[in-house]
């Protein structure tokens, strides 16, 4: 089973989703405004990502680019967690693994 993590109202989510329903893929869709990510989630996104799995070219993270880059590295993921918006979306993982951070049609025809 996929898990789709991301904001309902985002473009590219839309499009993930969309690409695997039509495939019909069974996935899980997790919304970042019902759901926390928690520590071990953001640990483990970090890892796949090669860093905090942040979307620098957002608006929330250019809004609180200031105050987020002062913080400590754990500051910084409590503040993604309260700001999940800034998270780079969406995040596409199976049960054990992340598999992709954003959509293309190519990326995931590799992937699913």
């Amino acid at each position: 089973m996929y898990m789709l993590y991301g904001i309902p109202n985002c473009n590219t989510v839309k499009n993930a989703r969309t690409y695997l329903e039509n495939k019909k893929i069974p996935f899980e869709f997790i919304d970042f405004k019902k759901y926390t990510p928690t520590e071990n989630n953001i640990r483990q996104w970090s890892k796949k990502f090669g860093g905090l799995p942040v979307n620098k070219s957002g608006l929330t993270y250019k809004k609180y680019k200031d105050v987020y880059e002062k913080l400590t590295d754990t500051g910084k993921v409590k503040f993604i967690q309260e700001n999940t918006s800034m998270i780079k979306r969406p995040i596409l993982t199976d049960t054990t693994h992340v598999l992709a951070f954003g959509f293309s049609e190519d990326l995931y025809a590799d992937v699913v």
